[in-house]
């Protein structure tokens, strides 16, 4: 029986007490806390009690929707989640906070400098509030991106990262908005569809849920492709972030510039520009979704040479409606832990497979090996759950046979072939039965040296 070589192990090294994890998480969700107790006290100051359960309530609906979608894009690869209740918390709180102090107190710098508190009102809104609030919210996608960098490896977890940043910190806006413009009608009596509030809800909750998210995430895009690039191009990788940053600003100050231009000036820039960029994006990270499917399609089958896969599961997990087939399956006939095995075999693939185009782009660290071995242990402890899954999944998904109407020489076929109806010949389908997962298996595992980081053969009993 092969057995695998022995790993290195790191020396032990003495940590201080502020390098040590417990203290770094005390101190952010600290910090957090703290922020989020301080926005509360100013936002309720602000809008009063009434009007901030009012906006509360409000601006809530669209929050839940928003963070599917983000999730639904990051379905491929998905990143852990308490990242995402990071990143939301520090929208929510740290950003917010940061926000309203910074502009309030630029916004008074200004009207007391020229003496003129409108004009210091309208340079607020469209040069100092784009500079603020899209630098608060960039400050916690570089945190994840410096901090967090096993879970940032592309322009889709840069995507996820700023658009459920910027959710946060609508949300907290939204409040504010809608408080304030609740108390405005309670002062002057008005209510139904004619009240501010309503207005206030149909623009900011109905029209542009996204106004937000869509600014942030082209911060996101430039952090991702930085996550893309080789750790040569280190001018690229700080100019692409930074690039980004500027494109949000200019769109949130278009944005909130647009009522300058005119009665319509917020409707020709909702239609000429919003609306454009968001469907643009949107096809941008699908495509890019599509991509990584591509990706473990192409990688997978190397480990099916090692044994550690089976021949129909590179295409099965290549395959976001097989993927889900399989997981219903396994919901069918093993329960919802059978479910979240399954789910978790897809993540591990996945993980594996980008890992290994790392590796042969030149881009994974030190750790690879150890990485890659922990991966791919996991993946054979849950294979008793997830192959079966799987195997069921590739063959509902499969393509039909092509049906050949003419005789059709041995060589053509190289495995043979079936007697179709009508007597027609076809082609034997990929995706037939397969040979028990313990013969499947090689005596000795091999994977061909597409890159110098060889993985190890599965552990057997």
């Amino acid at each position: 029986m092969a057995t695998c070589p022995p790993y290195p192990t790191r020396a032990h090294r003495h940590t201080h007490w502020w390098q040590r994890s417990w203290v770094r998480y005390g101190a952010l969700i600290t910090l957090l806390a703290l922020s989020g107790l301080v926005i509360l006290a100013l936002v309720r100051e602000q809008t009063g009690t009434q009007g901030f359960l009012v906006g509360l309530g409000l601006a809530v609906l669209p929050v839940p929707l928003l963070i599917a979608a983000f999730r639904w894009l990051d379905r491929v690869d998905p990143g852990p989640w308490r990242n995402l209740l990071f990143c939301f918390a520090w929208g929510a709180c740290a950003a917010a906070l940061i926000a309203i102090v910074a502009n309030s107190f630029a916004t008074r710098w200004i009207a007391t400098a020229t003496a003129d508190p409108a004009g210091a009102d309208t340079l607020g809104a469209t040069v100092i509030a784009p500079v603020v609030e899209e630098s608060a919210k960039a400050a916690a996608v570089l945190l994840v991106f410096l901090f967090r960098r096993r879970d940032f490896t592309g322009i889709v977890d840069g995507v996820v990262v700023a658009g459920v940043t910027a959710t946060g910190f609508a949300f907290t806006e939204n409040i504010l908005y809608l408080g304030t413009a609740f108390g405005t009608d309670q002062l002057t009596g008005d209510s139904g569809i004619a009240s501010v509030t309503a207005a206030t809800f149909f623009v900011r909750v109905v029209m542009s849920p996204f106004a937000h998210p869509l600014f942030t995430v082209l911060t996101g895009i430039g952090f991702g492709i930085a996550a893309l690039s080789t750790g040569r191009h280190h001018l690229r990788r700080a100019l692409l972030p930074l690039a980004g940053l500027l494109l949000a600003m200019g769109m949130h100050a278009l944005w909130n510039g647009s009522a300058a231009f005119g009665e319509y000036g917020f409707f020709a820039v909702y239609a000429a520009f919003m609306v454009p960029a968001f469907g643009l994006l949107t096809w941008l990270v699908i495509w890019t979704r599509q991509r990584e499917l591509g990706t473990v399609r192409a990688e997978l089958p190397a480990y099916v040479l090692a044994g550690w896969l089976t021949p129909v599961e590179p295409y099965a997990l290549g395959s976001m409606r097989a993927r889900r087939i399989a997981r219903q399956y396994a919901r069918r006939h093993a329960g919802k832990e059978g479910a979240r095995a399954v789910a978790r075999y897809e993540a591990c693939a996945t993980s594996v497979a980008f890992l290994r185009q790392r590796g042969r782009r030149g881009r994974a660290g030190a750790d690879f090996t150890a990485r890659e071995r922990a991966l791919l242990e996991t993946l054979w402890h849950l294979r008793g759950v997830a192959r079966p899954a799987l195997d069921y999944a590739a063959r509902a998904t499969a393509p039909p046979p092509v049906p050949v109407p003419w005789p059709v020489p041995p060589w053509v076929h190289p495995y043979g072939g079936t007697q179709g109806a009508y007597g027609l010949r076809t082609a034997p389908s990929p995706y037939g039965p397969q040979a028990p997962y313990a013969a499947q298996a090689p005596h000795h595992p091999y994977v061909p040296p597409y890159h110098p980081y060889a993985p190890p053969g599965p552990h057997r009993p």
